[in-house]
């Protein structure tokens, strides 16, 4: 047999083994997924373990956890916080200069000036300036540090909101309350580190989009509770059995789990579901007591305004959340329904209704927090996603509403050591941008984190050989001028 023509091969030959390969590196791939969760979770041995046990943090902590109160829908900044004399005295009068990039409307719509839709008075030992409709957060001013200089990169709700919550203009990326999840895990194994309670009107603009974990592990993302009823389904087991024969079936299930486990090391994801379904079972314990403001006194309740109208339901879910960092919840969102702060027509009566229902809650929030020696260690966060504009907006044949401003709006922080009493940042004099000290989204992010002992640098994922940060890859500032 002639040697050469035995191992001799046409065109057609190679391609038939080229593609033969193609085949087997496909199936190669799919076998990875399937037994070790791909050649990227190989590569990130030794493997972390993804669950809510407490982590320690990259520096020492001033906040132990966050209860941030989501105004989505877009505040009005010179109505509530920032003061605008120039402005007013303008009410009526033309804007003075080109109204491009005023607004997210075209410029057909750009009404004339705008002046501030309620009085103003300076309150507290710090004489902060706030508007009349919010009186009982005025009382709790000095605790307080108004930002005024925040600013964003997008005047539509959808991508201002993926940004605020998660540092990105588009949707799939971890939200802030995840990413602190993520870094310090939670104090008690029994409920979730990140909590959400949404209004029984309905939920925000976005929708669960707001607390997604994102890429990270879905540990990690908002468990949301229901507004209404039993704030979580299924909590109580079906049927009654001895307490042994319970305790028999978890521990077989312990096993079963650490088996399935040990045969896939490299699978992140599913030690991510089995602490999932743990965490389900543990809150069977105790998700129900924490929930219960009934357990509360009295005087308590009615400083929510609790039994009151129209703040009964947003002070409920305000006691609820100081119940839960109580008990060791790390981060607890509250929202509001679809966007009730976003008045392009009758900013005045508009403004003034949702802040007859959330104004005394915030504040019994803030003072309950106080008295019981949990502001120190409990970081409060007020504000949305953007502002509004200093020229009116025209509906029909009036002007009475704002337009969306992302180039300045106004967010509070208090407790959890923030400088209380102080306003922070300028805008110009119409309150239209930020001019003195902005403050982007990644900075108040970057601070947050800071406060809670993670240094935003530090705090990373890697998906796709690249490491992840709620950041991005700017490089904000911590605004340490405003840390007490």
């Amino acid at each position: 047999m002639n040697p050469r023509k035995q191992f001799s091969f046409s065109r057609r030959d190679f391609f038939s083994r080229t593609r033969d390969g193609l085949l087997g590196g496909a199936l190669t791939q799919l076998l990875c997924n399937d037994f070790f969760g791909g050649t990227e979770a190989l590569a990130q041995a030794p493997q972390e373990p993804y669950n809510l046990k407490p982590k320690r943090s990259h520096h020492p902590a001033r906040a132990k956890s966050v209860i941030q109160l989501f105004m989505n829908g877009g505040p009005s900044q010179m109505d509530l916080f920032d003061p605008k004399p120039v402005l007013n005295r303008m009410d009526g009068k033309p804007y003075p200069g080109s109204v491009e990039g005023i607004g997210n409307t075209s410029t057909t719509h750009v009404g004339v000036m705008m002046g501030g839709q309620y009085r103003f008075a300076k309150h507290g030992q710090s004489g902060l300036w706030m508007a009349d409709v919010l009186p009982h957060t005025a009382h709790m001013s000095d605790e307080i540090c108004l930002i005024n200089s925040m600013w964003t990169d997008h005047p539509n709700h959808d991508n201002a909101l993926y940004k605020i919550h998660s540092g990105r203009l588009f949707m799939g990326y971890p939200t802030l309350g995840a990413w602190t999840a993520y870094g310090l895990g939670s104090e008690n194994q029994n409920l979730p580190a990140y909590v959400v309670l949404n209004d029984p009107l309905g939920p925000p603009k976005n929708g669960a989009r707001n607390w997604t974990a994102g890429f990270l592990p879905p540990v990690y993302q908002g468990t949301s509770f229901r507004p209404t009823g039993s704030p979580i389904l299924n909590l109580k087991a079906e049927y009654n059995q001895p307490a042994a024969a319970t305790k028999s079936a978890q521990d077989l299930l312990k096993q079963l789990d650490k088996i399935h486990r040990t045969h896939r090391p490299h699978y992140p994801e599913l030690a991510a579901r089995i602490e999932s379904y743990g965490l389900a079972a543990r809150m069977q314990l105790s998700a129900g007591e924490s929930l219960d403001v009934s357990r509360e006194t009295a005087a308590t309740r009615a400083l929510y305004g609790i039994g009151e109208e129209p703040t009964n339901s947003y002070g409920r879910r305000c006691l609820m959340a100081r119940r839960l960092v109580e008990r060791g919840v790390r981060f607890v969102q509250i929202f509001l329904e679809e966007q009730p702060w976003d008045s392009h027509v009758d900013l005045a009566d508009n403004h003034r209704a949702v802040c007859r229902r959330t104004d005394k809650p915030v504040a019994g929030l803030l003072r309950d927090l106080k008295q019981r020696g949990l502001l120190d260690s409990t970081l409060v966060i007020w504000g949305g996603e953007f502002g509004r504009t200093p020229t009116s907006q025209k509906s029909g044949d009036v002007y009475t509403g704002r337009d969306h401003n992302m180039q300045a709006f106004t967010t509070w922080m208090a407790g959890g050591g923030i400088r209380g009493g102080m306003a922070y940042g300028q805008t110009d004099e119409f309150g239209h941008q930020a001019v003195g000290d902005p403050v982007s989204v990644h900075d108040f992010h970057a601070t947050v984190l800071h406060l809670l002992g993670l240094h935003h640098q530090k705090l990373f994922f890697t998906r796709s050989s690249l490491e992840e940060r709620l950041t991005e890859f700017d490089h904000p500032r911590v605004l340490k001028e405003i840390i007490a």
